[in-house]
């Protein structure tokens, strides 16, 4: 089993490039705890950077490097490929894939307290929900999560163009300089940024442009026919709601406002089971639920969105529905951060400053007497002070 393993995985690490690593993720698994996992959607990059984690830090007979959907391994065990590795002197097992493993916590467990000088990483759905699982990983494990390009990542893996890291407060209170400079300097930044809403987020736009929104679609409607049902206890034959549920989004083609009990009417399920198809589907990073600003803690979402505007390209395409710019600007925009909020006084609230986010001949009407508050417009600079351009938030990592 190890021979082949190697020979496969000689192949793949000769074939993964060095010219663009994804730093911030790359930082997290050098990390010197010994069992570290990465965890993220379909396409973002997870395999091709544990690759090059191996390329750039091991010998190649230092480690070991296999995915668990490998026919050949789905019908091995893991801990004996580990402990046969580990007398062969191995230093550093890799696992992609681990969710598609039949018992994966519990073997990676035995891994990790057998074998106290191995190094582990693995990569697993963003569903992966280690805290949950009875084998009580979340002592053992520290989770990395990774998500799509941000569109300095994107800029620079496409055109080479190396576009500076910039906090929030940088944004807020520099962008009156930031921008035109940015944008003068590189005359493409903007074409490439509405690019960038539709086929920038994943990294396969390299490979093929033309087909990517295809790619993309596949690649989200495995999520929905493998992952959901293999990592949420729940009724296949309930797997068609999911899809419902993605039609409706799209059609409403502005933010979805939630009504619970007209939902669970029309798909003839009960509050809890919706809610719990709404928090799954979340996991998946397909959807972003919005919850309202307010004092008081709420945990029902409000509004929901794509998690970023490539899936709701995507799914505008597949189900022939015209994309609303809006709601195009509005999923950037929620993208760009972990915790944001809708609100009645403009669009979003992001750390209590007010954001409207419009196209470059929206005025300031609606925050006009809002002293934190800012117009975020779709353009390619500014030199107001209460306007920001859409794209600035892109550099933020």
């Amino acid at each position: 089993m190890i021979k082949y393993i190697r020979n496969k995985q000689i192949r793949l690490i000769a074939s993964v490039s060095l010219d663009f690593v994804r730093e911030q993720y790359m930082d997290r698994i050098l990390s010197p705890n010994r069992l570290i996992g990465l965890i993220g959607q379909r396409g973002v990059g997870k395999s091709t950077l544990l690759l090059q984690y191996l390329k750039l830090n091991y010998k190649v007979t230092e480690y070991l490097y296999f995915s668990a959907d490998d026919v050949y391994i789905i019908n091995s065990s893991i801990y004996d490929i580990a402990d046969e590795f580990v007398r062969l002197g191995g230093k550093v097992i890799v696992i992609d894939e681990i969710h598609k493993y039949k018992n994966w916590s519990l073997e990676l467990k035995s891994i990790y307290d057998s074998f106290p000088d191995l190094i582990i990483r693995f990569s697993g759905s963003s569903m992966l929900n280690i805290i949950n699982e009875k084998y009580d990983l979340s002592r053992r494990a520290v989770i990395a999560n990774m998500g799509t390009l941000s569109f300095r990542e994107y800029i620079k893996l496409k055109s080479n163009i190396q576009l500076p890291k910039v906090s929030f407060k940088e944004i807020l209170t520099n962008h009156t300089e930031l921008s035109p400079i940015l944008a003068l300097e590189n005359p493409t930044l903007y074409r490439e940024f509405l690019n960038y809403l539709q086929v920038g987020a994943y990294p396969f736009f390299i490979e093929d442009e033309v087909e990517y929104k295809n790619k993309l679609f596949n690649a989200l409607d495995k999520i929905i026919a493998e992952d959901i049902p293999s990592l949420n206890k729940m009724d296949y034959s309930h797997l068609s709601i999911f899809r419902k549920f993605i039609a409706k989004l799209i059609y409403s083609r502005v933010p979805y406002q939630v009504n619970i009990s007209a939902l669970c009417k029309e798909f003839g399920i009960s509050h809890p089971t919706l809610a719990n198809y709404i928090n799954i589907l979340e996991s998946t990073k397909v959807i972003r639920a919005v919850k309202k600003f307010s004092t008081k803690v709420s945990k029902k979402p409000e509004k929901l969105l794509f998690g970023n505007s490539n899936i709701l390209y995507t799914f505008a395409d597949e189900f022939g529905v015209e994309v609303e710019i809006g709601t195009v600007r509005e999923s950037f925009f929620v993208s760009c951060f972990d915790k944001v909020y809708y609100s009645d006084i403009g669009d979003f609230v992001v750390n209590e400053i007010i954001f409207e986010i419009g196209g470059k001949n929206k005025t300031l009407k609606q925050i006009k007497d809002i002293a934190n508050g800012f117009l975020v417009i779709d353009t390619d600079y500014t030199t107001e002070e209460k306007k920001i351009p859409l794209w600035l938030f892109g550099l933020m990592e």
